[in-house]
């Protein structure tokens, strides 16, 4: 299951060690919410810890990630696990309009027949 969000990058955090073969890598965005903007962190692992270096501190950015969970002794962690990042500022004609989890298009309102266009004999 993968999630979007368009945010402001508040900050960046140095790659971690966790272990002799497993890196992590922190980001913090700012997401508009109505009168309380929201502070999102979000992680990089591995080979994706490098996907942030290309954009500062105030960039407008678009986050794709996944939602992790695990319990360990008790407690419950939710991680949110980006794997892609672009500019919010620009997007392609593709990216304009919102995709769904299966990879189609929402239907657009253009898309439907209109009243006059349906030969339909119910009376509703």
């Amino acid at each position: 299951m993968s999630f979007e969000v368009v945010g402001k990058l508040h900050k960046k955090f140095e790659t971690e060690s966790k272990t002799s073969s497993f890196q992590a890598r922190e980001f913090v965005i700012e997401v508009a919410d109505g009168n309380y903007p929201q502070m999102v962190k979000f992680q990089l692992v591995q080979d994706r810890c490098g996907l942030i270096d290309e954009y500062s501190e105030g960039d407008q950015i678009k986050v794709h990630f996944d939602l992790r969970g695990r319990e360990w002794n008790g407690k419950y962690f939710t991680n949110l696990n980006a794997w892609r990042i672009e500019s919010g500022t620009a997007q392609s004609a593709t990216e304009a309009s919102p995709t769904n989890d299966f990879g189609g298009d929402f239907p657009s309102a253009q898309d439907e027949p209109s009243t006059q266009q349906m030969d339909d004999d119910l009376p509703f």
